[in-house]
């Protein structure tokens, strides 16, 4: 099953192009207001508005990025600074979890780590606490993706942050991710932890800059049979 497939439940992705399909919806309004004030001699809400505009536009961008070659290392699914590489406990395993932090300024468009199957969606939580706040991975609105891989189970969990409101998310359970697929983001501000199988390496260290489906995160263990 954690095979690629040749049926019809591989995962299409809809987030190409230069710039997340979001900005129509938040940054031209915002530009076409800023147009109106200009004409209209609103020196001061024209500049603003055009600001705000232009400022949402860079934060729906979305780079094309080359992958590195080797499906068993694991790549970043989202641009950002590593705040998190530790062990914990989770559903009664142990996995090596790699938290990143994404500011209003990183690319927010997630992409998946590794090959798989989705196998679960799990919503949760009901705070906006700061994404770098610790506690904000137990409280916060979240999102945790379960794919079944060659390498066993891994999950991809997409947490609020102080301003983020909002968690976009394209597959279904049953779908396949291909390595790198961009399959949603989150607006405006937030981070995205990865939990790995034991017996991971950790390639990035804690402070360490990353960019999604380029940085190299962690080597996983061997397959299994």
């Amino acid at each position: 099953m954690s095979e690629r497939p040749n049926d019809e439940n591989v995962f299409e992705e809809r987030l190409s192009g230069l710039f997340a399909p979001d900005v129509y919806r938040f940054a031209f309004p915002l530009l076409l207001l800023g147009g109106i004030a200009w004409g209209l001699s609103w020196t001061i809400p024209s500049l603003v508005l055009s600001g705000l505009g232009l400022f949402v536009v860079a934060f729906f961008r979305n780079p094309e990025r080359a992958l590195p070659p080797g499906d068993d290392l694991v790549i970043a699914p989202a641009d950002g600074k590593v705040m998190w590489v530790d062990e914990l406990e989770r559903d009664g395993r142990k996995v090596l979890r790699i938290g990143i932090f994404l500011s209003v300024f990183d690319v927010h468009v997630n992409r998946a780590p590794v090959p798989g199957r989705v196998v679960s969606i799990d919503r949760s939580g009901d705070a906006y606490l700061a994404a770098f706040n610790p506690d904000g991975e137990a409280r916060n609105v979240q999102l945790a993706m379960g794919l079944e891989t060659a390498w066993g189970r891994i999950d991809v969990v997409q947490i609020t942050g102080l301003i983020a409101r909002r968690i976009v998310f394209q597959p279904e359970v049953g779908d396949w991710l291909d390595r790198g697929v961009r399959y949603g983001l989150i607006r405006f501000g937030s981070r995205t932890d990865v939990h790995l199988p034991q017996g991971s390496m950790a390639k990035v260290a804690v402070g360490d800059v990353v960019r999604g489906g380029k940085t190299i995160l962690a080597m996983l263990p061997e397959a299994s049979p």
